[in-house]
């Protein structure tokens, strides 16, 4: 069974900067594609940051040139920095992974952007 645990959201300002960790568990993770995915209130489940098996990366338009995503394929876990966090980047942040055809999610961390 597939575990995805989610850490280290919280309250941040303006300008600032975050670092979330995804721990995985239940599956060959170094075979594994893995992406951060963002949920505003209101507002629909949008892609952030994906990171392939073999490193390659991608960062949504939206936070582009502020978002780096990571992994350690030793400790099983995938990283998501964002630098200069805005208002509009508060949300909960979901580690996804698609696994035998189907997404499997973490339970979401908050991330709050506010002075």
């Amino acid at each position: 069974q597939v575990q995805l645990v989610e850490s280290g959201g919280g309250l941040v300002q303006p300008g600032g900067s975050l670092r979330l960790s995804c721990a995985a568990s239940g599956i060959a993770f170094i075979l594994y594609a893995m992406s951060w995915y963002r949920q505003a209130p209101g507002k629909q489940r949008e892609l952030v940051a994906t990171i392939t098996s073999s490193g390659s990366t991608n960062c949504a338009d939206s936070v582009n040139g502020r978002c780096t995503i990571s992994r350690d394929n030793a400790k099983n876990t995938v990283y998501l920095q964002m630098n200069n966090l805005k208002p509009e980047d508060t949300a909960v942040y979901y580690c996804n992974t698609v696994y035998r055809g189907r997404d499997a999610w973490g339970q979401g961390t908050q991330v709050t952007v506010s002075s």
